[in-house]
């Protein structure tokens, strides 16, 4: 089983470094990025959308995952960040991430982060909630700025995803409603920043959800926004210069299978935009993409030792080091992975004697610690390290200290080279803060 990143020996190597010497190298669990991945999709982006649509941005996606050195990443391949707390925002800017590149978005900002957002010089705060645009007057005011916003809504699209990764309904928690009619939240929300002497009213930012492998909901949603435009231009007087469409495409879980191109997904999107701009008589405003999972997932590798293996009548677990304090996404939202013996790569598959299913398992304390449930995977005993393909995204920014276990290393990869890029949790740092 080999992908981009790897090469086809019997020792699984991810960036041109043997999995096995990293693992014995920096211990295990332990997140491993190939940032020759990360760079190709960051290049992709700027030859399929940049520079093949005027006036286009790119926003990274910081949930996905959020480092110094990440950060510093994405600065060096010239897109912008998306961020949605105070410690995403200090994180980058203690990276040195130009502050203009930056958008603040989320559903419930404290006037701490809108104060940090505006003071700090973010280029655009996405204003999810009507409240939010006093707040952001009153620190303007202060700072003696006027604060740029775009205005998020739902388009009311339900996307074809798990339900707690889709965010473009009209009951969603995420921005308000689309609805154009007189009295509604946005329409007041509208005319309040229009009031509003620190606040310049950009645009409209939609997002309909994540783990999208096809082009419907995006397109449905660009005509619903665009209809939204033609009618609060025709009653309020708003232009909509800028149109963040969110992110959400789809990254694949099997590396045997080719990734998803982004201009699968840019292209449908920009031909919904021109022509629908074209037939409601609007002018196309600034195009902004905010993809995340898709630039990370497909890069990132766990490392995992096998602590032992349990052969029971109707199936065998592989119990790990690791688990769902370092990944809890599969006890979130089913999410799928695929796993390889690290020493093993492309030997037989094992099916146990008995006939049942062999399940990957972490350490914690809940019976849905399970990484993998039906796992195609070598034969491996105690001491083998195992890897996880596809884990670059939202397992590093959801991982916890559940059961007081450590949050594990980063490392990136590239060229034959590895460093550590953040550090193995000790026992000192579970304890840290603690009072007596």
């Amino acid at each position: 089983m080999t992908k981009k990143g790897c090469i086809k020996i019997s020792h699984l190597t991810w960036g041109g470094v043997d999995c096995q010497e990293l693992a014995q190298r920096f211990g295990t669990p332990l997140y491993v990025f190939d940032a020759g991945i990360i760079r190709s999709r960051c290049r992709e982006l700027r030859e399929t959308f940049l520079e093949r649509w005027p006036n286009t941005r790119v926003r990274y996606a910081g949930k996905a995952f959020l480092i110094r050195a990440m950060a510093k990443l994405i600065q060096d391949e010239g897109l912008g960040l998306d961020v949605v707390s105070l410690g995403e925002l200090h994180t980058a800017l203690s990276a040195g991430f130009p502050p203009e590149r930056i958008e603040m978005n989320g559903n419930a900002k404290s006037r701490a982060e809108i104060e940090a957002a505006v003071k700090s010089g973010v280029g655009r705060i996405i204003v999810d909630h009507p409240d939010e645009i006093r707040t952001i007057d009153e620190f303007a005011g202060q700072a003696g700025i006027v604060q740029k916003v775009m205005i998020r809504v739902a388009p009311g699209v339900d996307a074809h995803t798990h339900k707690y990764i889709a965010t473009g309904s009209t009951d969603s928690k995420f921005g308000v409603p689309a609805d154009s009619r007189e009295g509604s939240m946005l329409t007041e929300a509208i005319k309040f920043a229009r009031e509003c002497e620190h606040v310049d009213r950009r645009g409209l930012h939609f997002h309909v959800g994540s783990q999208l492998f096809d082009t419907d909901d995006y397109t449905k949603s660009i005509d619903v926004i665009l209809r939204l435009m033609k009618d609060l231009k025709a009653s309020l007087n708003f232009t909509t210069y800028e149109l963040n469409m969110g992110g959400g495409f789809g990254a694949v879980i099997n590396p045997a299978i080719p990734a998803m191109k982004s201009e699968y997904y840019t292209d449908a999107m920009m031909k919904a935009l021109i022509d629908g701009c074209k037939s409601y008589g609007l002018e196309v405003p600034r195009a902004i993409l905010e993809p995340g999972r898709w630039i990370i997932s497909e890069s990132g590798i766990t490392l995992y030792t096998v602590e032992n293996v349990r052969e029971l009548p109707e199936v065998t677990y592989i119990a790990v080091d690791g688990g769902m304090a370092d990944n809890p996404r599969v006890a979130l939202y089913q999410a799928e992975y695929n796993a390889v013996k690290v020493d093993d790569a492309d030997g037989e598959i094992y099916h146990p004697s008995n006939g049942g299913k062999v399940s990957i398992v972490g350490k914690c304390c809940e019976s849905g610690d399970i990484l993998i449930d039906d796992a195609e995977i070598q034969a491996v005993k105690a001491g083998d390290v195992i890897a996880l393909y596809n884990t670059g995204a939202y397992t590093f920014s959801m991982s916890s200290n559940y059961n007081c276990l450590m949050r594990p290393a980063v490392v990136f990869v590239e060229d034959g080279k590895a460093r550590v890029v953040a550090e193995r949790q000790t026992l000192d740092d579970i304890v840290r803060g603690q009072v007596l």
